[in-house]
């Protein structure tokens, strides 16, 4: 299962972190942007140039250092259809590197459209016959509210293709509670009936590494929730936003872990990205500023579990 390749590739590096690639225009430094300016003008194709060189000095400054990377899609969408290729020149650049790639898209509707989704990020689309992939990612965050249906076409291509998704459970932003907390007649909070559904969507789809394809979002802001949540989801893979900008920090994420260590992989956009705006480094290397950075959060989270 493509869990398995992920854990393997945490074991192997020692790192149970995730550098999410969200890059904001004015992220990248002066001098890549300046440059590309000067060469296309400034547009959305100069927009989308910058953010792939941004991206691709990260992706060589970090390979070694970070088991996977997370590009969030609205990042890229924003800048038109030249923001969409770079996204996909980051991705492929990131598997040619060895890297394991979780897409953030949070996409699910009707099962017809939730097909759809899922036919673009984990499957295959039929062109007169023949199968083309329209995007080569290892992994997808799955917005869980419009209940199996929609979920079910993200599982079976999982199975299909060797693929795995990250369902929302807990999320890191402020206002999650105004849902997610909610107490249903039977006294269980939302989330809790979330990650119950995650268990039954994972069940067939246990791998090796004993866990199974069907992984939880669960915020680094809400440790007392993650208590909760690692024991109703055993044998789910926890992808952890919240760390680092947003507030959560190593001892908040423990309790996201199993006792041997693995079980979730903690995600830092900013943190990494833009750590060259808090670096002693020269700004043309901002992409070892990010590599400090990826080593000293990877440092941080191992000396605490």
């Amino acid at each position: 299962m493509s869990i398995d390749v992920l854990v393997s590739k945490i074991k192997e590096k020692k790192n149970p972190s995730v550098a999410g690639l969200d890059p904001k225009l004015e992220y990248v430094p002066e001098f890549i942007r300046e440059k590309v300016f000067s060469e296309l003008g400034k547009n959305l194709c100069a927009a989308g140039e910058a953010l792939w060189q941004f991206n691709k000095a990260l992706i060589d400054a970090l390979y070694d250092i970070v088991p996977a990377v997370k590009p969030q899609s609205a990042f890229y969408e924003m800048y038109g259809l030249p923001g969409e290729e770079a996204l996909k020149k980051t991705v492929d650049y990131a598997k040619s590197k060895g890297l394991y790639v979780i897409l953030d898209v949070k996409r699910n509707d009707i099962g017809s459209t939730a097909q759809a989704y899922s036919s673009a990020y984990l499957g295959r689309v039929d062109i007169a016959g023949e199968e083309a992939e329209a995007l080569n990612v290892d992994s997808v965050t799955v917005n869980p509210y419009l209940g199996t249906d929609g979920v079910l076409p993200f599982i079976n291509d999982c199975v299909k293709y060797n693929k795995s998704i990250f369902t929302l459970v807990k999320t890191s932003n402020p206002s999650s509670g105004e849902l997610q907390d909610l107490i249903c007649e039977d006294g269980k909070r939302i989330y809790e009936k979330v990650a119950e559904l995650v268990n039954k969507w994972g069940e067939n789809t246990v791998g090796t590494s004993g866990y199974t394809a069907v992984g939880a979002v669960v915020g680094a802001t809400y440790p007392e929730q993650s208590v909760i949540l690692r024991k109703l989801m055993p044998k789910s893979y926890f992808l952890v936003p919240g760390y680092g900008a947003q507030g959560g920090g190593a001892k908040d994420v423990v309790n996201c872990f199993n006792s041997d260590g693995l079980g979730a992989i903690i995600n830092s956009s900013r943190g990494i990205m833009c750590a060259y705006k808090k670096s002693e480094r020269p700004i043309e290397e901002f992409a070892l500023a990010a590599r400090d950075e990826a080593i000293r959060m990877r440092d941080e989270l191992c000396s605490v579990l």
